[in-house]
């Protein structure tokens, strides 16, 4: 079955970068990506999606023009690299794929365990 495990994650002061990666085993990566976060408390939330080959992407409001998402089919690595850091960013982070380009996240099938993600100074 399809794995996909992030790593990437840690502590960055606010202003900072971090880019988080995603790697499939078990099958090649081809399958359409997305990337989530939830802080403690809160529900989970979509941050970015991504194409099979990358063609199509797209980012929530509020880490648009931050966040950039990008894949390498070859490594079957999807990547998030995130800049201008911001305390709200703080939370785990997951990778996961879908069966069509940027669905809604109940159409989500396979999900790594998460990566931590904190931003304090």
């Amino acid at each position: 079955q399809l794995e996909l495990v992030e790593s990437g994650g840690g502590l960055v002061q606010p202003g900072g970068s971090l880019t988080l990666s995603c790697v499939a085993s078990g099958v090649t990566m081809y399958s359409p990506i997305g990337w989530f976060r939830q802080a403690p408390g809160k529900e989970r939330e979509a941050v970015s999606c991504i194409s099979p080959q990358g063609t199509i992407t797209k980012y929530a409001d509020s880490v648009n023009g931050r966040f950039t998402i990008s894949r390498d089919v070859a490594k079957a690595t999807v990547y998030l690299q995130m800049n201008n850091l911001k305390f709200e960013d703080t939370g785990i982070y997951y990778c996961a794929a879908a069966g069509r380009v940027c669905p809604p996240m109940n159409e989500y099938d396979f999900w790594g365990q998460g990566i931590q993600v904190t931003v304090s100074s």
